[in-house]
């Protein structure tokens, strides 16, 4: 809807293409005259389509090249010219910018007024492409090209660039020089500041009224993400929070107030509660709005604030079961012989590393009974599987219906837990993340209720890798496991993501780190095991090169295992149709 309520955009013809990006066809429809505009109407397959914040101008993105209309009525103005499928992409990310940046459809932004709109050009015609085949119903497969730069590879050139909306021909669009800072010799320097980049995105600064000093969350001397004051240096910043926790999201400031986030309560990292803190005014005072809101209830919270931040809407995602609103009799009634298991969150002390864990009992536990143990792993660096958070899904299943203790466990590289247990995975992916899996086991062992000859691990993506390099340690630990799209080696994988976490694949600087890190280095350890490798061929993000050459590995080792290989493995997972086969 546009800003000012006159006008609607209704979206058909979806079809996604990557995680965000999705191409559709958009109706305007009058909300002041009533029926649809048919006067320059929009083209099909848009990719994406963004209202400015004041009145109902309108800007969109069709076949790579951003459009103008300074109102749906009127004629579109063409803002570029040089757009090209998969090598100019404008106000709209490539596939890696899109993944693993800006974890967005778009690249497109409006100013507060909506005079000005700033996008982003990248530029791919250097990149090296993946290739493969999607099998369709069609008597040939259709061949997929993507642009996707791996570990070492030329990555793509980018710009940013600002148009003036109001007077197009006399300022725009003009490109935005790189800042003398990143261009300097001492760029290093500069980025270093910035931290390590947690899950998609480096903390972004939070600016005041005065438009020049800004709030932002980075580490501490201690090693612990806390917000800090910089008005000029960031050397010179004044740290706002500290101890050990961290401080998660900055979610409004106001002018004598800060609302943030953080996992500081009772020491639990898995938790987020809502702090309010004064600002101008000593000694700074503290509140938490939720801590004991509904403690029994909920410890895991997000907030959504009004424009003003004088109201604000809590949201809570458990750990304990959320309150029932409707009360659908019919469907209480269906679930009545349904028993939910048991949870534990709870931490391991292993030769001086914090390992926390989430363990899923049978409703049904007696500790003096064994029982088959599956972990269940992730494990990439600024990832957290052990949460305060209530959900039902497959291994909700395999610990109430079928008997078995789930166990996930955060071990070294996971986050929010300061930057020793963060940065112990740097530049040597596929080690500690491995080395506690089997250790949290060896401790759960000890715990007396563990059958030792049925345990078993899985993961996906980053956790089939993981998963994988457990199988294949030839620890004796696990008897069997599933590793679905894993990644192989890290010079299969996309640049921005593995080079931020492992430097670049040449002898200068980390390649045998990661020719040491493969799974199929560990080939001949999968004799003892039973294995399950699952893999989509059209996987766009992990390609089906890293299952291929795991597969030949095996082969080539004599060691048998089995493989599940489909065209829309993600779909099909996701779908839930394969628990039903």
């Amino acid at each position: 809807m546009s800003s000012d309520k006159y006008f609607i955009a209704l979206e058909s013809n979806y079809s996604k293409l990557w995680r965000y990006s999705y191409t559709a066809s958009y109706h305007i429809y009058d909300l002041i005259y009533g029926g649809f505009v048919t006067e320059n109407q929009l083209p099909h397959k848009i990719q994406y389509i963004s209202w400015s914040p004041v009145g109902h101008k309108l800007a969109y993105v069709y076949q790579n090249n951003i459009y103008l209309k300074q109102s749906p009525r009127e004629a579109p103005i063409k803002l570029t010219s040089d757009g090209k499928e998969n090598e100019i992409f404008n106000g709209i990310p490539d596939w890696v910018y899109e993944e693993e940046m800006l974890a967005t459809k778009y690249a497109l932004w409006w100013s507060p007024s909506g005079k000005y709109l700033a996008y982003v050009q990248f530029n791919d015609s250097d990149i090296p492409v993946i290739e493969y085949s999607y099998f369709g119903e069609d008597q040939y497969p259709r061949k997929i090209i993507i642009p996707y730069p791996k570990a070492g590879a030329k990555n793509p050139t980018v710009k940013v660039f600002i148009v003036d909306t109001t007077n197009i021909e006399a300022f725009g669009p003009k490109e935005v020089p790189v800042p003398a800072v990143i261009t300097s010799s001492f760029f290093k320097n500069f980025c270093l500041q910035t931290g390590w980049a947690g899950g998609f995105f480096v903390s972004a600064p939070y600016f005041t009224s005065d438009s020049s000093s800004y709030y932002k969350i980075f580490s501490d001397k201690n090693g612990y993400k806390h917000i800090h004051y910089i008005n000029g240096s960031v050397e010179n910043a004044i740290q706002i929070t500290s101890g050990e926790w961290e401080a998660i999201y900055i979610f409004r400031v106001t002018n004598d107030a800060i609302f943030y986030s953080s996992n500081e309560f009772e020491g639990y990292p898995g938790r987020r509660n809502i702090y309010k803190i004064s600002i101008g005014s000593k000694p700074i005072r503290k509140l938490c709005i939720t801590c004991n809101l509904r403690k029994e209830r909920c410890q895991y919270y997000t907030a959504r604030f009004s424009e003003r931040s004088k109201y604000y809407a809590l949201i809570c995602y458990g750990m304990y079961k959320l309150r029932i609103l409707e009360d659908n009799q019919e469907l209480q009634s269906a679930l009545q012989e349904i028993i939910l298991p048991k949870e534990e969150i709870n931490k391991l002390e292993v030769d001086g590393i914090t390992l926390w864990y989430k363990m899923l009992v049978p409703p049904q536990f007696d500790r003096s009974k064994k029982y088959p143990l599956l972990i269940q792993v992730y494990g990439g660096p600024c990832s957290q599987n052990v949460k305060h958070t209530f959900s039902i899904s497959w291994i909700t299943y395999l610990a109430s219906k079928e008997g078995i203790i789930v166990a996930l466990v955060d071990g070294r590289g996971t986050a929010y837990q300061g930057d020793k247990i963060l940065h112990a995975v740097y530049r040597r992916l596929g080690v500690y993340e491995v080395e506690d899996q089997i250790s949290a086991v060896k401790k759960f062992i000890e715990m007396g209720f563990i059958d030792e000859k049925r345990i078993a691990i899985w993961g996906w993506s980053y956790g089939g890798y993981v998963s994988s390099l457990a199988l294949g340690s030839g620890s004796g630990v696990f008897k069997c496991g599933i590793a679905v799209a894993p990644v192989s080696s890290w010079e299969y994988y996309a640049s921005i993501y593995t080079e931020r976490f492992m430097g670049l694949p040449v002898e200068s600087d980390n390649l045998e780190h990661y020719k040491n890190s493969t799974v199929m280095a560990r080939a001949k350890n999968f004799q003892n095991v039973e294995y399950l490798l699952i893999h989509g061929t059209a996987d766009d993000n992990v390609h089906f090169q890293n299952s291929a050459q795991i597969a030949k590995a095996l082969v080539n080792a004599q060691v048998d295992f089995q493989a599940m290989v489909n065209n829309r493995l993600f779909f099909i997972l996701n779908s839930g149709l394969q628990l039903y086969q």
